[in-house]
């Protein structure tokens, strides 16, 4: 089972716009996801994505404007 969370940037000044991150960790001891899921925090029972780490790390690279 995976367990949800928000960033800890999240806040309700924020509005509606956050999503919700889960971490796979293949139940083994890793120092990095096997796999990153991501859904709409508004829409928990809605679609869901599922990213390599690669991919998750290049997002959050182009989300921070870096």
């Amino acid at each position: 089972m995976i367990r949800w969370f928000k960033s800890s940037y999240s806040s309700s000044s924020e509005g509606d716009s956050c999503v919700e991150v889960a971490l796979d960790w293949d139940m083994a001891p890793t120092l990095t996801p096997a796999t990153i899921h991501i859904r709409d925090s508004k829409h928990t029972t809605g679609p869901q994505l599922a990213l390599r780490p690669e991919a998750w790390a290049n997002f959050v690279s182009y989300a921070a404007g870096d």
